[in-house]
């Protein structure tokens, strides 16, 4: 089963709250998983390996991760598929996709997603894997960025977290410079099974996902996707 689970905004490095980031161990169906983060993105930002693993002491999991900067073995492959995790940062999504081409990540990532590894992602961690992204990784204006394209049509994070997000997206969408979207907002997720969408889960009772699209005439729909609030609901 080949599982992918992407976060507009949320998990560790945004919240408090467990929930996401305990959804995608809990994908794993194994008591004690192996996550690696990858914070290639953040160029390896020390705050960010700090969230992460502060995080991950209360989970039961063995949690490591994966630096370009400071590699910690010559066999970067076989690290990584021997997890049964693997999440991917928020940062500077064209940056990554570069280093990673250059290191073989991206084919590594494909095979381990292939065989089983659940791999999950935030921000540019959500985008890389769609045909296309929207991404604030090339300064001025918001702009579609070609990704891996494991998965068809675009990803926008962060949709109700950044003023200009829902407006770039459809101005983009309309044109057709990005295909029909995935968007989700902060606290929000979307998970993957064999290519195909499973479920949208939130840690926050009012976060959403969406699909955004546009017909011959350049009019935007923007259906909203049923989500399920992964906490406690006050009735």
């Amino acid at each position: 089963m080949q599982q992918l689970i992407v976060l507009g905004g949320g998990g560790f490095s945004m919240e408090k709250s467990p929930l996401l980031d305990q959804y995608v161990l809990h994908a794993t169906r194994k008591e004690k998983p192996r996550i690696c983060f990858i914070p290639t993105a953040s160029g390896d930002a020390d705050n960010y390996l700090l969230k992460f693993y502060a995080a991950h002491a209360g989970y039961n999991c063995l949690a490591s991760h994966l630096s370009l900067f400071r590699p910690h073995t010559n066999d970067i492959a076989g690290y990584l598929l021997e997890q049964d995790v693997i999440f991917v940062g928020g940062g500077n999504t064209k940056s990554m996709l570069a280093l990673w081409h250059d290191w073989q990540i991206d084919s590594t990532l494909k095979q381990a997603y292939e065989q089983g590894t659940v791999i999950g992602g935030i921000s540019a961690g959500m985008i890389c894997w769609f045909e296309y992204g929207l991404t604030d990784s090339i300064p001025g204006a918001l702009t579609p960025l070609p990704g891996l394209g494991w998965l068809a049509g675009g990803a926008c994070p962060h949709y109700d977290g950044e003023s200009e997000r829902r407006p770039s997206l459809h101005h983009h969408v309309a044109s057709g410079a990005m295909p029909t979207t995935w968007a989700a907002d902060d606290g929000a997720a979307l998970h993957f099974i064999d290519g195909q969408f499973h479920a949208a889960i939130t840690s926050r009772p009012n976060a959403k996902a969406w699909r955004i699209s546009s017909d011959t005439n350049r009019q935007i729909t923007e259906t909203a996707i049923d989500c399920q609030y992964l906490g406690i609901t006050n009735n």
